[in-house]
């Protein structure tokens, strides 16, 4: 879809990612989603969708069913280019962290300029990135954490990586302490200090700090990652690092607006353009010193000589600024190395029609396609007016499985009818799920018995508008299946579709629909879904309102249990098809293409794309 906020790892806090797509060939396409369960307003099309999943989850690792990166060993960068494109937007923030700057086509390169404490593997397992530091959960009462930063651990500038920079990613997005980010100047996007409330335990310039959450939090292993270099920040503002720090941890807020200015706009491009090098430091395989920039063509980022983690394999990782519609002729040309467009019949067909100089893997994506319902007054799904019957009959005339027949299963064999929203067919506990919340009433098209609800609703011949982000052709052709089958029950469904859909205050948002149409690019994270489906969420559209599910989502995002998830999960599941909040479609199917001689590259399902272990991307000797 168009390009919106996108998270990644910024927002593991956060929300899901839109995903909508906006190729007109459908060729690509991805909404990012802002994370985990919810969404957050990241598309890029739905290329970039990437859910989670890998081609089996079996293929994708150094080893057979391993998930996590590969161990190449001891490597050295060589003086070879690797190319890819995750769309034509250009790179523009070094810190994608604020609301404007939150994007794919940002987190795709910083991903290779800022690392962490872990990173999620082809699957959405999280893994520690042990070169980075460790962390521990020493108490579930409080939830408390503790985090230590490897000695080895510096900017590419040499300055080490300590508390400092992890104290200042957690005032930058406080809600409350200090007079909140807003209060003090600062534009974030991701909420880690929503539920970290109290701040750091540390001391300036520490290797160590202790985060104590005051209420359980099931999402705390990727809560803290990646920081932002807080001593540029502080000499930018004229302040001492240390100074900058115990400010913070002061809650001096006087001192600590003193940087916001420079946090939100000192990280960006606006002339697509390093201007200063010493601004951006990298923590990651790659770096900006150094790198070089065509605007409007490329970006080439070097190896950062000062990285304590393992080295990148190629020298040079280019990116490449090209409209999705271009990928697949620019991987026949060579112009581009890895592609990820959307999987269309189209696409794969084109792809192997390359023959043995392009490799192509399929994988399966923690992105999955959904229509959900306009609660709204004016709607004729509300309460007010045709009300839960006239949902049933919506819903007994959508022909999921001619659906997946026709434009999903020719591309993934073993694609099905999604029926649950927060568990995928290919997770273990997928059909645990299903069997205790949905009885399969709206598997068949059943004609007869959407005509009668419909009347049962006394609603006849009823508009009822899809909208979706256009151009995008496989969203077009779901509607006029849709339309085909639910007018024959006495609906009058029209193609919505616009590429207004996803703007801030677009359709979307204002509600100008009576079914969306959309997707969530998620990377599994276990209490993201909650603002999607709780009484006046953020991302709940529709303005769906059900007591018993905001309570299972209390009880859900207040316990770090497993056991507990799952139970609850049971019970939400179950009241949003009994109430049918909406209708689960299907796991998006994911393709990548690649020049053959290349090696490392693997799909994942998760939303950071095939670009994730870009670092061990190397052509094959």
């Amino acid at each position: 879809m168009k390009i919106r906020r996108a998270t990644m790892a910024v927002v593991a806090a956060g929300a899901l990612a839109l995903a909508g797509c906006t190729s007109d060939s459908g060729s690509e396409d991805s909404d990012t989603a802002a994370e985990g369960g919810g969404g957050e307003e990241d598309m890029s099309g739905e290329t970039g969708d990437s859910g989670e999943g890998s081609e089996d989850s079996e293929d994708m690792g150094g080893e057979e069913g391993d998930t996590a990166r590969a161990d190449l060993g001891d490597v050295t960068p060589n003086d070879d280019s690797v190319s890819f494109s995750s769309g034509a937007e250009e790179y523009n923030a070094y810190n994608g962290n604020t609301a404007a700057t939150n994007s794919t086509y940002n987190a795709v390169v910083n991903n290779q300029l800022q690392s962490g404490f872990w990173y999620w593997g082809t699957d959405g397992t999280i893994y520690p990135n042990e070169w980075f530091g460790s962390y521990e959960k020493t108490s579930d009462d409080p939830l408390t954490v503790e985090y230590t930063i490897s000695d080895d651990a510096v900017w590419s500038d040499g300055t080490p990586i300590t508390s400092n920079d992890f104290l200042l990613d957690w005032a930058s997005t406080n809600p409350e302490s200090m007079g909140g980010a807003e209060e003090l100047g600062f534009d974030p996007v991701s909420t880690w200090s929503t539920y970290a409330t109290e701040g750091l335990e540390t001391e300036p310039g520490s290797k160590e700090f202790t985060v104590v959450y005051p209420e359980p939090y099931p999402d705390w292993e990727i809560a803290v990652s990646g920081p932002l270099p807080a001593h540029v920040a502080a000499e930018q503002a004229g302040l001492e690092p240390d100074e900058l720090a115990q400010a913070i941890l002061d809650g001096d807020a006087e001192t600590v607006s003193q940087v916001s200015e420079f946090w939100n706009t000192g990280w960006l491009f606006p002339n697509y353009q390093v201007e200063d090098e010493a601004l951006v430091p990298s923590s990651g395989p790659y770096t900006l010193e150094g790198a070089a920039w065509e605007s409007g063509n490329q970006l080439a980022l070097v190896p950062n000589e000062n990285f304590f983690g393992p080295m990148p394999a190629t020298g040079n990782l280019v990116y490449k600024f090209a409209a999705p519609e271009t990928h697949v002729q620019a991987l026949q040309n060579g112009d581009i190395n890895v592609i990820e467009p959307q999987a269309t019949v189209d696409t794969r067909q084109q792809l192997e029609g390359m023959g043995d100089m392009v490799a192509v893997e399929d994988n399966q994506q923690m992105t999955w396609e959904h229509l959900d319902f306009n609660f709204a007054e004016s709607s004729v799904f509300s309460d007010e007016n045709g009300g839960l019957a006239a949902r049933e009959a919506f819903a007994m005339c959508v022909p999921r499985q001619n659906i997946i027949d026709n434009l999903i299963a020719p591309i993934a064999e073993d694609a099905q009818v999604l029926n649950a929203r927060e568990r995928f067919p290919f997770m273990e506990d997928y059909q645990e799920l299903v069997d205790a919340s949905y009885d399969g009433r709206y598997d068949e098209v059943d004609i007869e018995g959407a005509s009668a609800k419909l009347e049962e609703a006394g609603l006849d011949n009823p508009e009822v508008r899809i909208g979706y982000s256009a151009p995008n052709q496989r969203r077009t052709e779901q509607v006029a299946q849709i339309k085909s089958s639910c007018d024959e029950a006495g609906f009058n469904i029209v193609d919505a579709g616009n590429p207004d859909f996803f703007e801030a205050g677009g359709t979307l948002e204002s509600g100008d629909w009576e079914v969306a149409l959309f997707a969530w690019a998620g990377s599994g994270q276990i209490a993201s879904g909650e603002p999607i489906y709780s009484t006046g969420g953020s991302q709940n559209f529709g303005g769906f309102s059900n007591e018993e599910v905001d309570a299972a989502w209390d009880t859900l995002a207040s316990s770090v249990d497993p056991e507990v998830h799952m139970e609850q999960l049971k019970v939400i599941e179950k009241a949003l098809w009994d109430e049918l909040y909406g209708i689960p479609l299907f796991t998006h199917p994911g393709i990548v293409g690649y020049d053959s001689t290349l090696e490392n590259v693997r799909p994942t399902s998760v939303q950071t794309g095939v670009s994730w272990n870009a670092d061990q991307w190397v052509r094959a000797s």
